[in-house]
Parts: structure tokens; sequence; C-alpha cells
């Protein structure tokens, strides 16, 4: 039988692992403490030798690092032809020399849109209303002293500015039309699956998409192109008082341009879940009693992450029965 790794975690899915690959392939788990040792075991007569396929998580990264050009090296010269990334976000996998080299890469869209989207849904709701701010206040006896209603905001009838309408961004709109709050998103196109009520804006009204927002929520992939696309000019281009909400990839917003515009009062408020060095994270932001801030929480529930296990577990077993699996990042389409 051939042989698959699995990369990183496997937490939840332990049993569904193996009825999935049971008469199809043989699992083995990587137990490589370091990068050295993980690429010796690549090599013919490795401990890992026959991979042709692996589920990669990124907690992998912790021992042997990203999948730069010398891993991806030795995974194809092991003969590996399929990564199934666990997550919507594959920033930490050099896919373009994947492609390079003949192996495809699948992550796992959809599977992460409903926590993602919730954990945008806490931040907006936080960051408007001064929740934040106010919980710290209560936890230390203070009740809500420093709280000023003039400064907090109801969500009905506000604009939400979706950046990247895709499964998350969708999802976001679905639960932020609820309120209802006006729903608007700009993409380099129109969005095939975009709700009738969600307002898309091109290239051509980028200005007035960001003047009419009231909560910009970034959910760009990070890609070369898109480091620092949430730029001192998008930032001063929303309207006076206007919140960021991040649940994307720190780096795509411009950190620096960010805490100037809390600094001089251009942005009213603030929610990010993700850092451009995590898990570091710069103790500007600490400062500011408008900032909700979350450590990655995006998908951290065990549902989620089950679901995330399966669908990554089963594009890589479509490729082994189908010879190609689901999920192909777009990058390979």
């Amino acid at each position: 039988m051939p042989r698959v790794m699995i990369c990183g975690d496997l937490v939840w899915a332990h049993e569904e692992c193996v009825e999935m690959f049971r008469g199809v392939a043989e699992v083995v788990r990587m137990g490589s403490p370091n990068r050295s040792d993980f690429l010796s075991g690549l090599k013919p007569g490795g401990k890992y030798e026959g991979i042709v396929g692996l589920y990669r998580h990124n907690v992998s990264a912790d021992r042997i690092g990203l999948f730069d050009t010398e891993i991806i090296d030795a995974l194809s010269a092991a003969g590996v032809k399929w990564i199934a990334h666990n997550g919507a976000g594959y920033d930490q996998i050099d896919v373009l020399y994947c492609k390079a080299k003949g192996i495809w890469v699948s992550n796992t869209p959809g599977a992460v849109d409903d926590a993602t989207a919730t954990t945008a849904l806490y931040l907006m709701i936080s960051a408007l209303r001064c929740y934040s701010r106010a919980e710290r206040s209560l936890r230390q006896g203070a009740w809500k002293s420093s709280h000023r209603a003039g400064e907090a905001h109801d969500l009905t009838g506000r604009t939400l500015a979706i950046l990247g309408l895709g499964g998350i961004g969708t999802r976001l709109a679905e639960l932020a039309h609820a309120f209802p709050m006006r729903v608007i998103y700009h993409n380099r196109g129109p969005y095939a699956g975009a709700p009738p009520y969600a307002e898309f804006f091109g290239d051509d009204r980028m200005d007035e998409f960001l003047a009419q927002a009231n909560v910009l929520s970034v959910h760009v992939p990070l890609k070369d192109d898109t480091v620092g696309l949430v730029n001192e000019k998008m930032i001063r281009g929303l309207k006076k008082g206007a919140v960021i909400v991040n649940t994307a990839r720190g780096k795509v917003i411009d950190e620096a341009a960010m805490i100037r515009a809390l600094e001089d009062g251009h942005l009213g408020a603030i929610g990010l879940d993700v850092y451009p060095d995590e898990p570091n994270v710069n103790p500007r932001l600490l400062e500011f009693p408008n900032a909700t801030l979350l450590p990655h929480m995006g998908t951290e529930t065990c549902d989620s992450q089950k679901k995330m296990e399966i669908r990554a577990l089963t594009n890589l077993l479509d490729f082994l029965q189908k010879g190609k699996g689901g999920d192909v990042i777009p990058e390979f389409k």
C-alpha cells in the first residue's frame, strides 16, 4: 500500500482517520523532533520512504519549520504529490514552488467559515459597543467608570464593508444582516456566492467603498501582493470613527499605519484576532482601551477543528482513490 503522513496535530478525528485509510494506505506519523531528522527520514531508506501524500497542520512548523524550498525539494524527491493542508490560510507553504515541483496543495475552505465569522462578529460588536473596555473595568472593580455612551454605537443600520468576500465573509454578512446592517464588499470581481443584499464595489469605486464603511472587516488571504494591503491610504479613506476588524492575517494590515490612526482618533476602535508576528503582539496595541484583542481564536473550537481535520483527510483520500483531491487552492486552478 502507499504511505501517507500525518504532519502535525490530528486531535479530533483519530477514529475517522483509521476508518478512512483502512485498506487504502499506511498512515505514518511525523515523529521528527527537528528539520534535520525530517529531511533525513525522506531520503531513500529513511523512515518516511514511500510517502506519496501528507496531511499538514501549522503546528508542525514548531518542529520542522515552514514548507519552504528546502522541504519541498525533499518532498518532491521522495515522491510526494499531494499536501492536504488543514486550514483555510496556507501562507506557511511556498505553494508556487510546490506547483513548479508538481506537488498539489489543498486547503479546508468552508470548514472554518462559521467559527471565523463568529469571531469577527464578536470583535465587531465589542469594538462598536466598547464591551472589552467595560469588561476590564468590571474586573478592576471600577464597574463602568471608563464607559462613555457617546463612544458606543449600535450595529443596527450601520454599514459593514467586507474586504475579500468568500466563505468566511459571506457567513459574516449573513450574521450581520440579521441586525440588520447594510453589507457592502470589495473583491477583484463580483462573488458568485454573494447574498443578494451584499453590494459589490469594484476597483473603480474603492474610495466610495471605504468612505461608506462604519466597519471594515478584512478577509483576504496573505500573499505577496496582499502584505500591507490595508495601508495608510486605505485606512485614511475610512470615515472618521470607523472600526477595523481583522480575522485574516496580521500582515495584511500596515500595523504602524493602523496605530497612527488610533493615536490621532481617525479610527474609533479595532478588533484583532491576528498579528504580524504571532505569538508576539505589539505592546503599543495593549495601550489602547478601544482595542479588542484575541490570541488567534478564529477556529479554536472542537467542532470546527474536527471538521477541518476530516476535510483535509478527505482531500488526501480523494487523491489516493481518484487521482485528485478536492479543495485545490486557487493558485492551481
